[in-house]
């Protein structure tokens, strides 16, 4: 059973799918049972309505975002962050994962 989600949101959703299954791979090593997903910042919305998200981590081009998506948040459990330049643009799934990870407090 999964008990922690964490959605990844950029401008089309496309590079932080690439970071997620990143993620999964590193998450499946380490034996640590987490949902991961990419979304498009458009549809970041929808996901938050529609799941419960634990965590949020925006891509550095969306990090202009954050106000609004914390204002989203404002009454909701969930984290947000933005995802460190250097480990978005270097696709470093494992340090991201973890990041994710420290934040729930695991």
């Amino acid at each position: 059973m999964v008990d922690k989600t964490t959605m990844l949101v950029c401008a089309s959703g496309m590079n932080t799918s690439l970071l997620d299954s990143k993620m999964k791979k590193a998450a499946e090593d380490k034996g640590t049972d987490a949902e991961i997903f990419a979304a498009s910042a458009t549809d970041a919305g929808n996901n938050l309505a529609d799941k419960n998200i634990d965590v949020l981590m925006l891509g550095p081009q969306v990090k202009y975002m954050d106000k609004e998506f914390a204002g989203k948040l404002a009454d909701s459990p969930t984290n947000l962050a933005v995802i460190n330049m250097q480990d978005y643009g270097k696709m470093k799934g494992e340090k991201v994962l973890n990041e994710a990870l420290t934040i729930l407090g695991q």
